[in-house]
């Protein structure tokens, strides 16, 4: 899976890696619903390889946790969905707004193959960047430094350092430079 090969979803290893990784946010989503030492904790737990200040504001979903690393100072507001089936890398300084959906899981285009198998593409999001609420991150997208991306927009394919993009499929409307 983390190969970027097609791989079998309802495999024994990766159903006990998701199953621990729900009962987390269970913790996290009901439980602990303010964010307070426990909860902390249990972030820290979920998503092991995060610099400091990573602050989540529940309710958060993720497949695994294990395959999100953050830089420093990362946030992610309320309904953020992270399918991390794959290495989703996050620089400093980032802010996620509500339901944000960052995809790294995707499905063959070939029905048979898709009928059983999956696959994953990696995602960048480089530092000093903020996703505007409900926009959607695909599958293999690269976005770069000091980044913008419009709220509900859809990003497609890769945005270079210091833009701002809107729009589904997001385009790049200004340098941020």
């Amino acid at each position: 899976m983390l190969a970027g090969e097609l791989y079998l979803a309802s495999d024994a290893e990766l159903l006990k890696e998701r199953r621990h990784a729900k009962r987390l946010l269970r913790q996290l989503n009901i439980s602990e619903y303010l964010v307070t030492k426990p909860a902390k904790d249990l972030i820290k737990e979920l998503i092991p390889n995060a610099g400091k200040n990573l602050y989540i504001e529940p309710p958060f979903h993720c497949d695994y946790g294990t395959n999100i690393y953050c830089g420093d100072n990362v946030y992610f507001n309320v309904n953020c969905v992270v399918l991390d089936t794959m290495k989703i890398t996050i620089g400093s300084n980032v802010l996620f707004g509500p339901a944000v959906q960052i995809y790294a899981a995707t499905h063959p285009l070939d029905k048979e193959t898709r009928k059983t198998l999956e696959c994953s593409k990696p995602i960048t999001i480089g530092n000093d960047c903020w996703i505007g609420g409900g926009a959607i991150i695909l599958p293999g997208i690269t976005i770069g430094n000091n980044c913008v991306v419009g709220a509900g927009s859809v990003v497609t394919k890769a945005i270079p350092d210091n833009s701002m993009a809107v729009g589904n499929p997001a385009k790049v409307i200004k340098s941020l430079a």
